[in-house]
C-alpha cells in the first residue's frame, strides 16, 4: 500500500526530506485548518505540528489514519484514549536524547521572561521610542545570589541549572528521582523549595500528578518577591489561584510561556481571564508558546521526524 501523507508544518528548510518522502508516498503539505479537515479522511499518515488539537472530533474524520508523528516533546495536543481506540502509532521526539539534548532553546527562553518582568525591559523600551530616558523608573534586580527554585530536573532542569550557575545563582532543585549530590546545587523538598526561592522555573511533564502542581496552598508558601517561570505546560498551575495572588501581590510576577486554553480560537484567547489581567499589568508577562521556537529547534526536529517517517515507509 502506497502512504498517503497529510502534513501540516512549515517545511521550507526540509526539500531534501520532502523529496525523499514524495518518491515513496503521496505527500501533501497545508498550512491551513480547514484543508487538513478536508484531506485527512484519505490520509494514512500525518505529521502534525502541537499547535493542532487532535481530539474525537478530528479521528472521526481521520478514518484511514495508521500513524502520526509530531516533532515535539509534549504530545498533549493528541487524545491518546482516541488513538488507542483507532489503533493509530505515534512517534514524537520526547526520547530522542541524542537530538534533543542539543535545544537549548526553551531554558533560554525561561531566562528571558524572568529578565524582562526584573527589568521592565518591555516597559522601558516604550518609553524609549517616545524620547522618555526614565532610568530610576526602571530600576531592577540582577540574578547573582538570588535562589532559583528548579522543579523538575530532567534535560531542560539540568539546562536551566548550567545558565543559573553562569549567572552566579544560589540553585535548589526538587524531583521526583533520585538525584546524584553536586556541588552545584542542593536537591530539596517541594515546600522548602517554594518556601526559599526567589524565581522559581517549571520543567515537570504534565501527568495526572502534576496537574495543578502549583494551586493556592503552594503559591501561599512562595516569598512577596518571588517570579513563577513555566515555559512546560499550562495545567501545571491552577490559573485561578495564580490570578489570585497577582492581583493581591502575594508574589511579585509570572512569566508563563503557555496558557491552559492555548487552542482556544482567537476571540475565547483574547477573553481569557491571565491574558485580560496582562494587558493592563506589567507583573504578568505572556509568550504564545514560542519556547522552542528557534530555527536550530524547529527545523532540526523536523528534519529528523520527517527521516524517521521516510525509514519507517521505506522498510
Amino acid at each position: 500500500m502506497k502512504h498517503r501523507i497529510l502534513c501540516n508544518l512549515d517545511l521550507k528548510d526540509c526539500k531534501k526530506e520532502i523529496s525523499n518522502l514524495k518518491k515513496i508516498s503521496e505527500f501533501q503539505n497545508f498550512l491551513n485548518k480547514k484543508d487538513i479537515e478536508k484531506r485527512i479522511s484519505d490520509a494514512t499518515i500525518f505529521i502534525c505540528s502541537a499547535s493542532l488539537k487532535l481530539d474525537k472530533k478530528f479521528f472521526i474524520k481521520a478514518k484511514k489514519l495508521k500513524f502520526i508523528f509530531t516533532p515535539s516533546t509534549g504530545t498533549d495536543h493528541i487524545d491518546f484514549d482516541e488513538v488507542k481506540k483507532n489503533k493509530i502509532k505515534v512517534y514524537h521526539i520526547a526520547k530522542e536524547k541524542k537530538l534533543i539534548n542539543n535545544f537549548t532553546a526553551t531554558s533560554e527562553l525561561a531566562f528571558c521572561l524572568l529578565l524582562n518582568l526584573l527589568r521592565k525591559s518591555l516597559e522601558a523600551n516604550k518609553e524609549a521610542k517616545n524620547g522618555i530616558w526614565a532610568r530610576e523608573k526602571f530600576s531592577g534586580f540582577q540574578l547573582k545570589d538570588k535562589v532559583i527554585g528548579i522543579i523538575g530536573y530532567g534535560r531542560l532542569g539540568k539546562i536551566t541549572a548550567k545558565i543559573a550557575k553562569g549567572f552566579g545563582m544560589k540553585i535548589l532543585i526538587n524531583d521526583i528521582k533520585k538525584i546524584k549530590k553536586s556541588s552545584s546545587f542542593k536537591k530539596v523538598k517541594l515546600d522548602h523549595l517554594l518556601k526559599k526561592s526567589d524565581y522559581i522555573f517549571l520543567h515537570v511533564h504534565l501527568t495526572p500528578k502534576t496537574n495543578k502542581l502549583i494551586n493556592k496552598k503552594n503559591i501561599k508558601l512562595m516569598k512577596k518577591n518571588a517570579i513563577l517561570i513555566n515555559t512546560s505546560r499550562g495545567k501545571l498551575i491552577d490559573e485561578k489561584a495564580l490570578l489570585n495572588s497577582l492581583k493581591k501581590k502575594k508574589i511579585a510576577g509570572a512569566g508563563l510561556d503557555m496558557i491552559d486554553g492555548e487552542w482556544l480560537d482567537k476571540k475565547k484567547l483574547y477573553n481569557h481571564k491571565l491574558i485580560k489581567f496582562s494587558r493592563k499589568h506589567s507583573n504578568l508577562l505572556i509568550l504564545p508558546h514560542i519556547g522552542g521556537s528557534t530555527y536550530e529547534s524547529i527545523v532540526g526536529a523536523r528534519k529528523f521526524i520527517l527521516n524517521k517517517a521516510y525509514r519507517l515507509i521505506k522498510r
